[in-house]
């Protein structure tokens, strides 16, 4: 599947990625369309086949703080708030779902099946000087260690750690607190400091704290020798806001079929909620450094395949005010595109030379009322070469272009702009000029 990896109705952010036997699960946040505010009231999980990462299932609703539709609440006498950033392990052959519900108290649940449903166990048990975080345990990212030792890391602007009880898994052990575990003083840089979203994963001796920082469009991580840290920041691994409206993010790392891999999300519909599912390729170096990747529109393909439709939405760079707004469960265009406006898709693969010198470029639109026009771009926006522009009229339709034929590997972008009279010009800077919904490229 390309980026967003999941069908492109669904909205599931602060993805955790696990693989139980021969599937890959996804525990995420399950956000909502058109509403203000994050999360819902019910998790869900998806999985996939490890030989088939394009085959993604819906397990349905595996937890809920409400009613809805045939289910009821899951924690119907304690608390009715959103549920936030779940995480996922197995233990005793059993596996527990640890989630933030806001304003809560912590809790765990159980359940014989990776993808649920889960059952209350508890909310947290501990000393009072043992629970960080009020007791609230946000974003909570767990490690079953090789030694059956297990640990939770939260927290919300400062890090926490605490050892579990590896039988019941909720009691807190005594004095197993640390705190902070990930340097967070006023003069660390904002792009290494602890903000939230903990995640723990252990690569060959040592452990990773995937993280947050203050800088929150990115993704960084530490490392340590021990469980208990402390964790020393190496870098960070995705920035969810470069030529892309910004938010927050929120991920980790998983090991696919020997593949490395980093899942995180990325932003809809004009707000910082509507956050969908993504992943890219990354790789672990022998020092243990993981070097910063680029968003793509890849997703687990190698490439896009520029002869089938690409759906607007896949796009990885939005840039001049444009974004990807849900009209309905079927259409997600890119709207808001005003003069300036930039657009972005990483990588297709154009395959081999041949004869033809042109192709045909078709874009479906839906028109604005303005005359304007797109230059298709290859490679680059500064320095890429123009291939071709489209012509783009007032009304909703099929628009076409011979353009230059490519052959190989490219990314390719689009710079939309009005053809107004400079007279006119201020008036027209800031129309729409026209929705994008899909296109293809034609020998």
């Amino acid at each position: 599947m390309p980026n967003p990896i999941l069908p492109l109705w669904e909205y599931i952010p602060d993805g955790e990625p696990r693989v139980f036997g021969d599937r890959v699960y996804l525990y995420g946040s399950h956000d909502r369309v058109a509403t203000p505010a994050f999360c819902d009231f019910k998790l869900k999980v998806w999985s996939a086949p490890l030989d088939n990462l394009n085959d993604w299932q819906c397990h349905g609703v595996s937890f809920r703080t409400r009613d809805g539709a045939e289910h009821k609440a899951d924690t119907a006498e304690w608390t009715d708030h959103e549920l936030y950033a779940p995480d996922c392990v197995t233990n005793h052959g059993k596996y527990y779902l640890y989630t933030y519900i806001v304003g809560s108290k912590g809790c765990v649940s159980v359940s014989d099946n990776p993808e649920g449903p889960f059952t209350l166990i508890s909310r947290y048990e501990y000393d009072e000087a043992d629970g960080g975080d009020w007791g609230i345990y946000n974003d909570p990212g767990v490690l079953v260690d090789d030694d059956g030792k297990v640990y939770v890391y939260y927290g919300f602007e400062h890090s926490n750690m605490n050892e579990l009880d590896g039988e019941s898994m909720y009691k807190v052990v005594k004095g197993s607190l640390r705190k902070p575990v990930i340097d967070d003083r006023e003069e660390v840089p904002v792009e290494r400091r602890f903000y939230e979203a903990s995640s723990p994963r252990k690569v060959g001796d040592t452990y990773y704290l995937i993280y947050s920082p203050r800088k929150g469009s990115r993704l960084a991580y530490a490392t340590s020798k021990s469980p208990t840290g402390p964790f020393e920041y190496r870098g960070y691994i995705i920035d969810n806001g470069v030529d892309y409206p910004a938010g927050n993010n929120h991920g980790s790392i998983c090991n696919i079929n020997g593949q490395w891999y980093v899942f995180y999300h990325r932003m809809t519909n004009n707000t910082i909620m509507s956050r969908r599912a993504c992943v890219e390729k990354i790789e672990i170096l022998p020092d243990g450094t993981i070097p910063p990747v680029e968003m793509t529109s890849l997703g687990f393909e190698e490439a896009l395949d520029p002869y089938k439709i690409t759906p607007a939405e896949l796009a990885c760079v939005l840039k001049g005010g444009c974004f990807v707004s849900e009209r309905d469960a079927f259409s997600r265009p890119i709207v808001n595109i005003i003069h300036g406006a930039e657009m972005g898709y990483k990588y297709f693969d154009f395959g081999k030379d041949d004869s033809d010198k042109t192709m045909l470029f078709c874009a479906k639109i839906r028109g604005q009322g303005t005359n304007c026009k797109m230059d298709i771009i290859a490679d680059d926006l500064e320095n890429g070469e123009v291939l071709g522009t489209l012509d783009v009229s007032t009304h909703d339709g099929v628009y076409k272009a011979r353009i230059k034929k490519l052959t190989g590997r490219h990314a390719v972008f689009f710079r939309c702009y009005h053809t107004v009279n400079d007279w006119t010009k201020a008036a027209y800077d800031n129309k729409p000029l026209f929705d994008l919904e899909e296109f293809v490229f034609m020998k």
